[in-house]
């Protein structure tokens, strides 16, 4: 099969990487790709968001399956162009992609079928939501309702850090558009982890479950990020936890979702909220998790191309998955001031020598080519992940690769995965 694949980030790199394990794949496209995802597919010069030019390329080199990683060209109706032209692609539609495209919309689906969530209000107007924080105060959550890359959302613990958070989205139009509208919501207490599920339009079939580091800062502190790191298993969701999750969570969005006549088909990704046996959906994503996308998919052993083929058909009952049981740990190296501004085009140096760390994998998310070198130009640069049967050594395994890379003011966390490890001591007790 000749497969294309839409993205050029570290999710990308992961998912080129598995595609590439199926026997089944001929030949690998990328659009645009990176200089890691190069050493495994054809990069081509085609932004995720030209939906057109992709398509045409798709056709015109025989592309048997697309596969699309980012959420924007989802949201932008990218499925349904290439559904229309008759061409197999991977991924919801227009209408079943606004479950991430509009957190208003979300909230709304999720109130209207039962799905735990909190409680929130919606706003168009910037005054009407300062007086709403000034009856409510703090903590609270202020989130653009549009698409901010894993960056709208601020968890504020005073009334001014709110009201400041609502000028910054809806008046400073820091994420642009995608701030016309603020959802403001309850705070919840607890911790957070990822919960990720194959769909095919009528069954969820979930994922191992993951945590990521949101926060840019050790002991999760620090503005927002698209995520420092990422570990998989999360122990913070036990088996039984799972289960609800999936019987209360997951396969009630899908059953809403074609009671809306949206039928979702593709990756349903759950932002779970724990706090003892309680749960909570924090939001809905519409395709895997960047950095969850690595330790999930490093520890998948049934082949992505026949897993995606049986969600496209309506036929994932039919199609079994196994997991491995070793652990796995992506460490996100970043550009020093990210998730602020930050130089770009520094050379990175010492990546073969990571690559031969034992069961580890560099993963490319924000590099490319300059004078012959491999540079960094976006805020996350790397994902270091690992596999080992223990966390605590995949962990160790991460960052001895870490340590083999180097670029001016590069950053990295270093505490990625310790609260899963200290979690599974106390259920060892």
């Amino acid at each position: 099969m000749n497969i294309l694949v839409i993205g050029g980030g570290g999710r990308e790199h992961a998912l080129v990487w598995k595609i590439a394990q199926s026997p089944r794949t001929t030949h690998i496209y990328c659009a645009p790709g990176n200089p890691g995802i190069g050493q495994l597919a054809q990069c081509v010069d085609i932004a995720v968001d030209d939906i057109e030019r992709l398509a045409d390329f798709a056709a015109d080199k025989n592309v048997d399956l697309t596969v699309v990683g980012p959420e924007l060209p989802l949201t932008e109706g990218i499925v349904d162009a290439f559904r229309e032209r008759g061409m197999r692609i991977f991924g919801p539609s227009r209408a079943a992609a606004e479950l991430e495209g509009s957190k208003s919309y979300c909230k709304m689906i999720m109130e209207k079928y039962h799905i735990p969530t909190a409680s929130h209000r919606t706003f168009r107007d910037a005054a009407e939501a300062r007086r709403y924080v000034e009856s409510k105060g703090a903590p609270i959550v202020v989130k653009a309702s549009g698409l901010a890359a894993g960056k709208g959302v601020t968890v504020a613990f005073s009334v001014d850090e709110a009201l400041e958070a609502i000028t910054s989205i809806m008046e400073d139009k820091v994420f642009g558009n995608s701030g016309d509208e603020v959802v403001i919501e309850d705070y919840l207490a607890g911790e957070e982890a990822s919960f990720l599920a194959f769909c095919d339009g009528k069954t969820a079939v979930p994922m191992v479950a993951s945590q990521d580091h949101k926060q840019v800062n050790e002991g999760d502190t620090g503005p927002n990020t698209g995520g420092m790191g990422a570990y998989s298993p999360a122990p913070i969701l036990t088996a039984e936890l799972q289960q609800r999750a999936l019987d209360e969570i997951m396969q009630p969005m899908v059953d809403a979702m074609a009671q809306e006549g949206r039928p979702f088909v593709g990756i349903l990704y759950g932002g779970l909220m724990i706090d003892g046996s309680d749960i909570k959906v924090l939001e809905f994503n519409v395709r895997f998790g960047d950095p969850e996308a690595q330790p999930v998919l490093m520890r998948l052993q049934t082949d992505l191309v026949d897993i995606m083929e049986a969600c496209i058909d309506g036929k994932l009952q039919q199609q079994a998955i196994q997991w491995s049981d070793d652990a796995a740990v992506c460490v996100v190296m970043a550009s020093g001031g990210y998730p602020g501004s930050y130089q770009k085009g520094h050379h990175i140096e010492g990546l073969q020598l990571a690559g031969a760390v034992e069961n580890v994998v560099v993963f490319h998310a924000g590099t490319t080519w300059q004078d012959g070198n491999v540079v960094n130009a976006g805020g996350r640069v790397l994902g270091v992940t690992a596999r080992h049967s223990s966390l605590q050594r995949a962990i160790e395994n991460a960052y001895c690769a870490v340590d083999c890379i180097y670029w001016q003011d590069a950053y990295v966390r270093r505490d990625i995965g310790a609260k899963g490890v200290a979690r599974m001591e106390r259920q060892a007790e």
